[in-house]
């Protein structure tokens, strides 16, 4: 079980809840950086955040090897922007399966939970940063060209953080 303080989950959790659809980045067997959207499943208590895979993948395979990833949420239309950095952790639990499946799942996996190749990836967070913009896109904008009119930086309210996790 994991460490974490509650709050930065919570916050952590706060962040991520709308974004559905991050982008995993890990190391190909040569070192290679690669990244494919992924669906955001869940945040458990622990800060854990899960996804279905394939064991059929070169994800499923490298994660083996090279467990360091990153996660890179985007919600530019609040300008929210979060990226989380932690280890990937293969999961082959069918009664966690069944527990998370679901009809997105299930399009992708026909024979339903129990199908072989169907697992889980948790990914356990060491850090995450975010930069998230409170202001209205318009303020936004304003700013932006104000300060391209004045030679300034933009005047924005927007909250910068890292938390180690």
């Amino acid at each position: 079980m994991s460490t974490h303080d509650t709050k930065d989950i919570a916050d952590l959790k706060s962040k991520i809840r709308a974004v559905r659809f991050p982008m995993l980045t890990w190391q190909d067997e040569h070192g290679h950086l690669l990244s494919q959207p992924m669906t955001q499943e869940e945040v458990d208590d622990g800060g854990g955040i899960w996804f279905f895979t394939s064991t059929q993948t070169a994800l499923w395979d490298c994660i083996g090897h090279r467990p360091q990833v990153n996660l890179s949420f985007a919600k530019p239309e609040d300008s929210l922007f979060v990226s989380v950095s932690g280890l990937a952790e293969r999961v082959v639990d069918r009664e966690r399966i069944r527990a998370m499946w679901n009809a997105g799942v299930q399009a992708w996996f026909p024979a339903g939970p129990d199908d072989e190749h169907a697992v889980l990836i948790r990914v356990e967070p060491h850090s995450a940063e975010y930069w998230d913009s409170h202001d209205s896109k318009m303020v936004r904008l304003f700013a932006i060209a104000k300060a391209a009119m004045t030679g300034t930086r933009p005047d924005m309210d927007a909250e910068h953080r890292t938390m180690k996790l």
